[in-house]
């Protein structure tokens, strides 16, 4: 997809002309603010469906082998996955490396696939993605030994790869800093969406009366939706504002106006090589991958060790997956309700680290209190709602402060990639030989939670200092005016970061 030159300069000046004609006058002020609120409503109809839906799907699948691992049939008596295929692994070391093989393509992937997403129209590249993990996740119905399923785990992780760090970056083609933040909840709830939903179609597969394992008809009932999504995905999800056709040319005109509020948008399909150098030599994006590192080691143990926790509770396997199901779904309350005050405050720290904090509770009282069943129960509730919150704040947090498109691009997949190594260290710390305690895997992830919240103020001090800087120097810029973020991305001197 080329632009010619004609063309990206009619673009630029349309995206400074709009932004500056219409709210000169308060009449003009007021029409403006009807109109954009008409086009919100109208993006959020359609691009929140397909993306959410997505992602439910895309979690469901990378986390389903933790339903797995206990899924057996309750009228028949077929084994679950570690007994059927992988000859019984009664360390738990087999199921841990087949739970970590996605994560090690997922964190290779990333940072490639999503510059290399600038380069096709947003419908496409991510309806290709959606309908590869869906057949991966498939075809896993159909492996029999370790090397079987490994393999399928490995081109899981590198179909998502091209999912997961293009989604905030194509969320912020279409909505401003004051929106991102609790769009990106409603996105990244349907992880906790995924943990509650994903424990409702285990329990009710586990009653299936099948001529095969139940756990290989789990993979298959998870897995082709999301081929079908990627088809509807190629149909309907719009693409970049300036070449969708779901926008008429008046919804156009304010969609790409809104792009350049505080920042600006590339016209097409263009990749600034400079930006991607600067994006390696940023030291945020590390303390923000160190973050992610933490929340993903708990995220990543939630999902593949829950129903296993649970379990040692006293309660039956049966039952374990339906117990799955509160915690995730206070966790998707949660995280909405604390991006929309992030969103409000303009603050992403702070409710990062005090989300972190409440995670780190919850393994403190896995910790310390070994006998009351009802308070370690409410621990899960905390590590859930504490989690998740944080990383949906987090991807938030750098798809503003990166500044350009191309900064995005290679940032949001860097940090994502760094934290998603948290994930392998989470699948390794709840082997069965440390149950029924586990007392390593809770006292490695209360840690980290608790390094992360810090952190995130170290973070938060640095964004105040430099923001406070630069207007020193160059004065306090005028709210919501384009920055021309084509050579400096974030370095701009106008450019303002969240804090």
């Amino acid at each position: 997809m080329a632009y010619d030159e004609s063309k990206e300069f009619r673009g630029e000046d349309l995206k400074v002309e709009v932004a500056t004609e219409e709210q000169a006058s308060p009449e003009a002020s007021g029409t403006w603010f009807m109109e954009e609120k008409r086009l919100v409503r109208k993006l959020d109809r359609r691009i929140l469906p397909i993306a959410c839906a997505l992602y439910l799907f895309a979690y469901l699948d990378r986390s389903n082998l933790g339903n797995a691992r206990v899924l057996t049939g309750t009228h028949d008596g077929k084994q679950p996955l570690p007994t059927d295929a992988l000859g019984g692994d009664p360390t738990g070391i087999l199921f841990d490396w087949v739970n970590s093989a996605f994560f090690f393509s997922y964190i290779l992937c990333q940072v490639p696939a999503t510059v290399l997403s600038k380069l096709f129209a947003p419908r496409i590249w991510l309806a290709c993605a959606a309908i590869g993990w869906g057949t991966c996740s498939t075809l896993m119905s159909t492996g029999f030994d370790f090397g079987g399923l490994m393999t399928t785990r490995v081109f899981l992780g590198i179909f998502e790869a091209g999912f997961g760090p293009a989604i905030p970056l194509y969320f912020s083609l279409f909505y401003t800093k004051e929106e991102m933040g609790l769009r990106m909840a409603y996105w990244f709830g349907f992880a906790a969406v995924a943990g509650a939903f994903g424990g409702i179609v285990a329990f009710g597969i586990q009653n299936a009366i099948i001529p095969f394992s139940n756990w290989r008809l789990l993979f298959i009932v998870e897995g082709l939706p999301a081929v079908c999504l990627g088809i509807l995905t190629f149909f309907f999800l719009p693409d970049r504002p300036e070449s969708t056709h779901y926008l008429n040319e008046r919804e156009r005109e304010i969609a790409l106006a809104r792009m350049n509020r505080g920042t600006s948008g590339d016209v097409g399909a263009v990749v600034t090589k400079s930006h991607i150098t600067m994006a390696f030599r940023d030291w945020r994006i590390y303390v923000g991958g160190i973050i992610y590192f933490a929340l993903n080691c708990s995220l990543a143990s939630t999902s593949a060790f829950l129903p296993t926790i649970l379990k040692t509770l006293g309660f039956s396997s049966a039952r374990v997956q339906l117990m799955t199901v509160p915690p995730y779904a206070v966790a998707a309350f949660v995280i909405v309700l604390g991006s929309w005050i992030s969103d409000r405050l303009q603050s992403r720290g702070i409710p990062i680290a005090l989300a972190s904090l409440v995670g780190g509770i919850g393994y403190l009282i896995l910790l310390f209190v070994p006998d009351n069943l009802h308070a370690r129960y409410f621990a899960t509730f905390c590590i859930t709602s504490g989690t998740y919150t944080s990383i949906g704040i987090i991807i938030a947090w750098f798809a503003h402060n990166l500044g350009s498109e191309t900064k995005k691009a290679t940032g949001i997949p860097m940090f994502m990639a760094i934290g998603q190594c948290g994930s392998i260290l989470g699948s390794h710390l709840f082997p069965s030989t440390d149950g029924p305690r586990y007392i390593t895997g809770f006292a490695v992830c209360c840690g980290l939670e608790l390094f992360g919240a810090i952190c995130a103020l170290i973070m938060t001090v640095s964004y105040r200092i430099d923001n406070a800087r630069r207007n020193k120097l160059y004065g306090v810029p005028e709210e919501d005016a384009r920055v021309d973020v084509a050579e400096m991305a974030d370095k701009a001197p106008t450019f303002r970061y969240i804090i």
